[in-house]
């Protein structure tokens, strides 16, 4: 199951269970982690990309180790709300990702990076520290924004 559908994607989760949030880049996937009751999310860590084989085993592992049920992917949309073209290549690896037999949000990620962006800059972290923690960090601001959803 892929959709934006927050309803359809509890419901393929009856049980609830522990989410992974995903800010996918071109060079970078960010990664965050919620409990099992969906409360609150964390950053957990920013994988570089390579092969989509080698992403997809690294993520797999991943997914294993930290018991996850559910993906919440960011969806960059253009400002207006249409696709572009960074869009469609992220719809096509939520596609991919399938494979791994596990529901996946496509949630709206407009504002994500520059929201974390803009906490990093008031807490006066270095560009060399935003630069290794925006991605993890949106992928957490992501995630947090689909499971306050879901707990409406």
């Amino acid at each position: 199951m892929i959709g934006t559908d927050v309803a359809a994607f509890a419901e393929a989760l009856p049980q609830g269970g522990r989410l992974a949030g995903l800010d996918v880049g071109t060079r970078t996937i960010g990664l965050a982690l919620c409990d099992a009751q969906w409360t609150i999310a964390t950053p957990a860590e920013t994988i570089k990309r390579t092969k989509f084989g080698q992403d997809l085993a690294t993520l797999d592992a991943f997914f294993a180790k930290q018991a996850v049920r559910g993906l919440v992917i960011g969806l960059p949309l253009s400002l207006d709300g249409s696709d572009s073209p960074r869009t469609q290549g992220v719809r096509a690896f939520a596609r991919n990702l399938s494979v791994l037999k596990r529901p996946i949000l496509l949630w709206d990620e407009r504002w994500s990076t520059a929201a974390v962006t803009r906490t990093l800059l008031e807490a006066d972290a270095s560009r060399a520290k935003r630069a290794e923690a925006v991605d993890k960090m949106a992928a957490a601001y992501i995630l947090q924004g689909a499971i306050d959803a879901l707990m409406r």
